[in-house]
């Protein structure tokens, strides 16, 4: 076994990205920084749910990994399935005692993305959309989530509507990436059922709506430092526009790589608007 196996399971730069979106989240609900305390308990719930959710993944995809991804701890036996399973629930644990600290609110909605990380990783996954959706479901709420910790929602609100409809986008575009491992497990994702073809336009579908999604806070008065959106609205269509014309798995990548990216930017034109 291997320790920094115990860290790479995680990714940890997804986890700690997924974490500053969270204190951006409250950061872009009430235009003011929230008081430290609070920002840090945010930041590790946040943390912690993502890297608890990564390691049951890793868990229940271990038959997938093993054509998609050898490269991982599970696929190239740095770490047993027993002690990844054991450790994501650590993860939880320690997350949902720290949401405890911040208010109900906080902690009923880390039980519930907890729970459905669990679910998605072991049920929801191969099933059609459905996957997509909650994974689309469970990254808009982490900007929310930071509003729900400071008890307002502002301009967060607009930003989980972005951040799920780009997340759709981006998840049916991973799919069309790793259609061999998910054909090997059974797996029905949309590229399988529908074609690479007809799955980049439900992807690209999404990506322009989420640049649709994205005018929203202008008709709510928002001031001129959200004209920062503008380049990330951009770089969404530029994916769009690469999974149009070709579906190969390189392009996937690419494609979903540049909405990835995309998230956080948008992020940041949101934080840049509330503080304007």
């Amino acid at each position: 076994m291997e320790f920094k196996a115990f860290i790479e399971i995680t990714r940890p730069h997804n986890c700690l990205l997924a974490g500053i979106v969270g204190v951006l989240g409250s950061i872009v609900a009430v235009g003011d920084i929230p008081a430290p305390r609070t920002a840090l308990l945010v930041f590790l719930v946040v943390v912690l749910g993502c890297a608890g959710g990564n390691t049951i993944n890793d868990y229940f995809d271990y038959e997938i990994d093993k054509i998609n991804r050898p490269e991982r701890p599970l696929p190239r036996g740095a770490m047993s399935r027993r002690t990844a399973l054991y450790y994501s629930l650590a993860l939880f644990a320690v997350g949902l005692s720290l949401a405890a600290l911040i208010n109900i609110y906080a902690f009923t909605i880390a039980l519930v993305a907890y729970v459905m990380m669990f679910l998605y990783a072991w049920k929801l996954k191969p099933l059609p959309f459905v996957g997509n959706l909650t994974v689309a479901a469970l990254t808009a709420a982490t900007p929310l989530y930071g509003a729900v910790a400071v008890e307002h929602l502002g301009l967060a609100g607009y930003l989980a509507v972005c951040a799920f409809l780009v997340n759709v986008a981006r998840e049916v575009i991973k799919d069309i990436e790793d259609v061999e491992g998910d054909v090997a497990k059974g797996a029905r994702t949309l590229p399988i059922l529908w074609g690479n073809k007809k799955a980049a336009r439900v992807g690209a579908l999404f990506a322009v709506l989420t640049v649709a999604a994205s005018f929203l806070p202008v008709k709510a008065g928002v001031g001129l430092g959200y004209y920062a959106m503008v380049p990330v609205d951009l770089i969404i269509l530029y994916a769009a526009y690469l999974i149009l014309r070709s579906q190969d798995r390189e392009t996937a990548h690419r494609s979903q790589k540049l909405l990835k990216i995309s998230i956080f930017l948008a992020v940041m034109a949101f934080l840049v608007a509330a503080l304007v």
